[in-house]
């Protein structure tokens, strides 16, 4: 009889136990302090947002010849901008495809420039880029024409945020060139303010 006793008080016990753990209605248990802090994290990296677009631009296959051999390696050539006047490029060598891609963005990072846009996002003037044999034209759009420019040029302009724009490259299309050239054309775009305070600036020198 002792023994029945002892064995239903344990028995009551335990289910008291677990009913008290049992979480109330249909809500769900409390997850672990570590497992909420993973969720957490998992929705943070959700929510960051790319500061720069990236685009491809062209993956070459390299080799080297060494007394061993032959080293193959990837070259890549990448153009980033936020569409908003910032742009840039940068190349990046790896034996894996991806690993050279993310040198290249680390590369155009480092390397980024603006442009100021004017109404129709656009460019202020016309402007010559020169890069050893390659030079490329630009020339202001009205608005609604788009981007008359292809390959390499259309990369840079796009992620720029130029939406109308004429284009003519010349002499050699090699896209690294063509990709300098274009670069250099935009960075000796001058807008009105900054030539306005040269002129400004010129004169009271003259006086």
């Amino acid at each position: 009889m002792e023994e029945n006793k002892v064995q239903a008080t344990v028995e009551e016990t335990a289910n008291t136990a677990s009913q008290e753990n049992k979480p109330e209605g249909n809500r769900p248990a409390r997850p672990q302090r570590g497992q909420r802090g993973r969720r957490q994290g998992h929705a943070q990296r959700r929510e960051v947002v790319k500061e720069y677009e990236e685009k491809v631009v062209r993956i070459n296959r390299v080799t080297k010849v060494v007394k061993g051999g032959k080293r193959m390696k990837f070259s890549a050539l990448v153009v980033i901008g936020n569409s908003k006047g910032k742009y840039g490029f940068g190349t990046g060598k790896s034996g894996e495809v991806p690993d050279a891609i993310k040198k290249a963005v680390e590369q155009a990072k480092r390397n980024i420039n603006t442009v100021v846009l004017v109404k129709g996002n656009t460019i202020s003037h016309e402007v010559v880029g020169n890069f050893g044999a390659t030079k490329v034209f630009l020339k202001p759009a009205p608005e609604g024409t788009g981007i008359i420019a292809g390959g390499a040029v259309r990369a840079i302009i796009e992620l720029a945020g130029i939406q109308n724009v004429y284009s003519k490259v010349y002499g050699s299309r090699t896209p690294i060139n063509v990709i300098r050239a274009t670069y250099a054309a935009l960075s000796s775009l001058k807008d009105f303010r900054s030539v306005e305070t040269l002129r400004k600036g010129g004169n009271e020198d003259v006086k």
